[in-house]
């Protein structure tokens, strides 16, 4: 392996396949020093507030001192883009279920026994958010992302574009294939 001071040098998936045989942490950490922007600027697009996206940003990379030891990594940036807006997602869907959990505890306390969760925990309207779900994650990486970003994050087709590193019109052509695909996979779920 190159010194210490060549690690600069060396790329992306020279580094990974470095710490993975070697365990050197100064590898990840000039991972670290190359994407804390990146990473950081995925947070703020999930979590909108600094600090939250500082927090994760930095439990991200935290993280990859077992992940990359895991996984077999091609592109790093992208893979990093992934584990990145996982790691935000599982933030916010934590967040929104203890929402959910002390909302109807409240209820609870305050002698509301005809909570609806608490007479019938699985609705319609929560089946069809899973079925949703369900859906998102069967459609192709490109037509999730760019579903996801577009409708669940209410971007615009140009900050996709800056998001993904897509052309316009493959994100246009990604969004209205996946609302097709959805389409398709929906209507499939409610005839069972």
């Amino acid at each position: 392996m190159k010194h210490k001071h060549d690690i600069s040098s060396l790329s992306d998936l020279e580094l990974v396949s470095f710490y993975q045989a070697t365990g050197d942490k100064e590898l990840v950490g000039e991972l670290f020093r190359r994407y804390t922007r990146f990473v950081f600027l995925v947070c703020m697009n999930y979590l909108d507030e600094e600090e939250k996206a500082k927090d994760a940003a930095m439990q991200v990379f935290e993280n990859l001192f077992t992940g990359l030891k895991k996984h077999d990594i091609r592109n790093f940036k992208s893979w990093l883009h992934v584990v990145t807006k996982n790691h935000c997602l599982m933030q916010l869907r934590g967040q929104k279920q203890q929402q959910i959990i002390r909302e109807e505890w409240q209820k609870v306390y305050a002698g509301d026994m005809e909570s609806p969760l608490l007479l019938n925990p699985y609705d319609e309207k929560e089946e069809s958010l899973i079925d949703l779900e369900e859906a998102i994650l069967m459609l192709s990486k490109e037509q999730r992302i760019c579903i996801e970003l577009f409708y669940l994050k209410k971007k615009s087709y140009n900050e996709i574009v800056e998001i993904t590193g897509d052309s316009y019109l493959q994100v246009k052509s990604h969004i209205q294939n996946g609302k097709r695909n959805l389409k398709i996979l929906l209507t499939k779920q409610n005839e069972r």
